[in-house]
């Protein structure tokens, strides 16, 4: 199966509320980064165990190792979670940025050094989180 595929069904596998929002923030992503690079990680390791949830991931960026090893990895994630979604920023060497920043024009949102965790799209102010995923492209 495709990414693409993939995440079409990860997204349809949703609650219906989840995944009109899901849906949505999919579209938005894409609009926001058109013909970026897709991924699609399941959440399971090598040896087929799940170590996190599904992830959808947008555009790409190198992650460099303080061992000087580096890995290529998506730069914008989206992942549904027990309580709503989570947008993950990587990349974004300010740690502390994402959380001064937008955390308290969001709205109800959870925000870490690189997670914005929220229950429903309705719960946040759309804008700011484009706002956000914009900042972390250009970091």
């Amino acid at each position: 199966m495709d990414i693409e595929a993939q995440i079409e069904q990860y997204i349809a596998g949703q609650s219906v509320s989840k995944r009109i929002d899901m849906q949505a923030l999919h579209q938005i992503i894409l609009q926001l980064m058109p013909g970026c690079k897709l991924w699609f990680l399941d959440g399971k390791n090598s040896a087929g165990k799940t170590v996190s949830n599904p992830n959808i991931g947008y555009g790409s960026h190198t992650i460099n190792y303080a061992d000087g090893k580096t890995k290529v990895f998506y730069q914008i994630g989206l992942s549904a979670n027990t309580t709503g979604m989570s947008v993950y920023i990587l990349g974004i060497k300010d740690k502390s940025y994402l959380a001064q920043t937008f955390a308290e024009k969001i709205g109800k949102a959870s925000v870490t050094g690189y997670c914005i965790k929220f229950k429903a799209l309705k719960d946040i102010n759309i804008d700011v989180l484009e706002e956000a995923i914009l900042y972390g492209l250009k970091s």
